[in-house]
């Protein structure tokens, strides 16, 4: 079993930065893709950025030029830089990574809780 753990989440004013870190942990597995998607209300969960264990990253168009998305493999750690953070950005974000158990040969989701990030003024 993999737990994650997000933080970074907050309030912050129109053109504002945020981090969004998550953490996994478990015994015994390998993660291959880590993501970070989000959720705003009424609206469907959406992909903002994924990387790859050799650093190949993609993001949702509304976040191109804004958002940069990296990993520290050897802590088992995404994050999110956000800046020049809009309001339509506020939504809860949610941390989902594809791993393993070592032996195993399949790969599975594994999601965080989520953390909210309001952008107002």
């Amino acid at each position: 079993q993999v737990q994650l753990v997000e933080s970074g989440g907050g309030l912050v004013q129109p053109g504002g930065s945020l981090r969004l870190s998550c953490v996994a942990s478990g015994i015994g597995f390998r993660i291959n893709v880590m993501a970070w998607y989000r959720q705003a209300p009424g609206k469907e969960r959406e992909l903002v950025s994924a990387i790859t264990t050799g650093g190949s990253t993609n993001y949702a168009d509304s976040v191109k030029g804004r958002f940069t998305i990296s990993r520290d493999s050897a802590k088992n750690t995404v994050y999110l830089q956000m800046n020049n953070l809009k309001p339509e950005d506020t939504a809860v974000y949610f941390c989902k990574v594809v791993a393993k158990s070592e032996g195993s040969i399949l790969y599975r989701d594994y999601w965080g809780q989520g953390t909210q990030v309001t952008v107002s003024s």
